[in-house]
């Protein structure tokens, strides 16, 4: 396989690094800087946000919700300037993943941060809480379950030492039941019971998946339980984290008040009370459904999963290449005939890099996984087996990689044969929407050249770059001895022109 320099570089990571958690309920940012294999935190900003009591129906964000949001992504972006690209990493959950993306919202976001923030798929967000959590416990390989209850969304993942087993991203969070059940703050026994209930029909699917699965402890990260385990300690019913029997208690003292205005427990923040009900009735549905007599609480969750996964980047993506693989051997896909075209688009990669402003790390390793997967589509149909392979990629699950990114990988999968789809492009973020088109003319030349499936070794063409204007330059008279191949660089020349680009070749 050709080395190229860029892919061959070690990623050193900056002296500060800041991981950001956009919750439904909280928006978290931690800055630190790398230690030897880990961090010290020297900065953490929190703010209650809740996002998503600001959800419309027609997924958007109410106006003043909206503002706030922003508002305190100014704050935080204020406190990130000057740090470089690559030292941040943003991410965005149950709240922002139901976000229409015709809402506007997210661009705004960004400007207001000033570093680009990726909306994670549920269970990517439960991969990453558990990446945390296993960090900051000590080291064991014994089979733990992780409960982290958000906003929207609870997590529930069961890992060995670092590597989660089985996750979960269940649709129920202490926003969304407290504004599902407790509308007008009003607290009846009969709303307690439905809304735990509805959160016993949430896990109902998964239920006995993991309790087959067993684990030997149970660690409970997020604000919510952090808060139910400060209320029970300072009542005295429980020490060292949440019984079942406390959290029962919990349940009864909660019912003695008549509105979440009136309730008045020690240890209970002013700011987690509108919510503190939702989030009780959510943990009470997991202890319930899955057994649990006794959790323990993790001060580590999402944000801290992030600042382990940046503290290298080549971590980031064996995660990543790990997913491809397993893609890759779940669809049989033909790997030495991918392996020749991903050689092929990395050399001519290598010719353009500078001239085409390729110069983002990342890209040589997107387009080495679109080049692995761009033939997946087989397993589906020949027939328009781009489109198939496309939808297989955005809708796969893929460990490490943010919906973004899949559509990106979709994007360049659909774009590698036939019609040039540029509009898949147009609505990526603004760091790609140059790029990629570029990388998906690089990935089409190879697969051209490739079109026979011969193990033949062909020679490189040189390939130089002007804006929107590419020159292809074969050895003497091979072309005039692969008339197939001219015939099919003739059409492809008509494809890129209809998108603005001119291809020409001898």
């Amino acid at each position: 396989m050709p080395t190229d320099p860029l892919l061959s570089e070690t990623t050193t990571p900056p002296d500060t690094l800041a991981a950001i958690d956009l919750g439904s309920n909280s928006f978290h940012m931690i800055v630190a800087r790398p230690l030897e294999g880990d961090f010290q935190v020297i900065d953490r900003l929190k703010e209650m946000v809740r996002l998503a009591e600001g959800l419309t129906p027609d997924r958007d964000l109410k106006p003043e919700v909206a503002a706030r949001a922003l508002a305190c992504l100014e704050r935080f972006g204020q406190r990130l300037r000057g740090m470089p690209p690559g030292s941040v990493r943003a991410v965005g959950t149950n709240t922002l993943r139901q976000l229409r993306p015709e809402s506007g919202f997210l661009a705004l976001a960004e400007a207001a941060l000033g570093h680009p923030i990726e909306i994670i798929a549920g269970r990517e967000e439960a991969r990453l809480i558990y990446l945390g959590v296993a960090n900051g416990l000590a080291a064991s390989e014994q089979r733990r379950l992780v409960v982290d209850i958000g906003g929207g969304s609870t997590e529930i993942i069961i890992g060995e030492g670092f590597s989660p087993r089985l996750r979960e991203s269940l649709h129920m969070g202490c926003v969304s039941a407290s504004l599902r059940h407790f509308p007008d703050g009003i607290i009846t026994r009969e709303r307690m019971n439905r809304a735990e209930l509805a959160g016993g029909l949430e896990i109902r699917p998964v239920r006995e998946q993991f309790r087959q699965a067993g684990w030997r402890d149970v660690v409970g990260s997020s604000g919510t339980i952090r808060a139910i385990a400060t209320v029970v300690a300072a009542q005295g019913w429980a020490r060292d984290g949440i019984t079942a029997d406390a959290l029962l208690r919990l349940r009864d003292a909660l019912l003695d008040f008549r509105l979440f205005a009136d309730i008045d427990l020690e240890g209970l923040a002013e700011e987690r009370r509108p919510v503190f009900v939702g989030g009780v009735t959510v943990l009470r549905s997991v202890f319930t459904a899955l057994g649990i007599e006794r959790m323990q609480v993790s001060e580590e969750a999402l944000r801290e999963g992030l600042l382990y996964e940046m503290l290298g980047l080549t971590r980031h993506q064996d995660v990543q290449e790990r997913s491809v693989t397993v893609l890759t051997q779940r669809f049989d896909i033909d790997e030495a005939h991918a392996g020749r075209i991903r050689d092929t688009a990395l050399v001519l990669f290598g010719q353009v890099v500078r001239d085409w402003e390729l110069t983002d790390p990342r890209m040589p390793a997107f387009l080495i996984w679109a080049a692995r997967l761009h033939e997946i589509g087989l397993a589906v149909a020949h027939s328009q087996y781009q489109k198939h392979g496309a939808y297989l990629v955005a809708n796969a699950d893929l460990s490490g990689f943010s919906r973004p990114e899949q559509g990106l990988l979709a994007a360049l999968v659909l774009g590698h044969r036939r019609k040039f789809p540029l509009q898949e492009f147009t609505g990526l973020s603004a760091a790609w929407r140059r790029a990629a088109p570029r990388l998906c003319i690089l990935l089409r030349l190879a697969a051209l050249l490739h079109r026979s499936r011969s193990p033949t070794a062909k020679p490189y063409p040189m390939l130089t770059a002007q804006e929107e204007r590419l020159s292809l330059r074969f050895p003497s008279g091979w072309l005039e001895d692969h008339p197939l191949t001219r015939l099919e660089l003739e059409e492809e020349a008509q494809r890129l022109a209809i998108v603005g680009i001119q291809l020409d070749f001898a």
